[in-house]
């Protein structure tokens, strides 16, 4: 059984910082990647993770900014988000994949969490 679950979510102001955490619960290693869904939005690919931590993919939007990275004895994937911009407010997802694939489509992943969500103040 696998469960993802999001945490570090909150209200910063704009030019701040937040960091998310997905811990993941699960048999085997898993591709994790971050999407996130604005109010009236589709859901968007943010950064992504192969579970050998060699492959790392970012939205244009987030490059520079965010950084994945993963700490396997804890079991999660973290997402360090700085320069935060009011337009990255969102509910983040975090999302894994056993086969992988196209990392930035989210059909490729099977797995959710719940979400957590950011808001970023002007």
């Amino acid at each position: 059984q696998v469960q993802l679950v999001e945490s570090g979510g909150g209200l910063v102001q704009a030019g701040g910082s937040l960091r998310l955490s997905c811990t993941v619960s699960a048999r085997t290693q898993l591709n994790i990647g971050w999407f996130r869904q604005a109010p009236g939005a589709d859901r968007e690919f943010v950064a992504a993770m192969g579970w050998t931590g060699d492959n790392i993919y970012y939205a244009d939007s987030v490059k520079g900014r965010f950084v994945v990275s993963r700490d396997d004895a804890k079991k999660t994937v973290d997402l360090q988000m700085n320069t935060l911009k009011p337009e990255d407010s969102a509910i983040y997802y975090c999302a894994g994949s056993l086969m992988g694939g196209r990392p930035r489509v989210e059909q490729t992943y099977e797995y959710w969490g719940q979400g957590t969500q950011v808001t970023v103040s002007a």
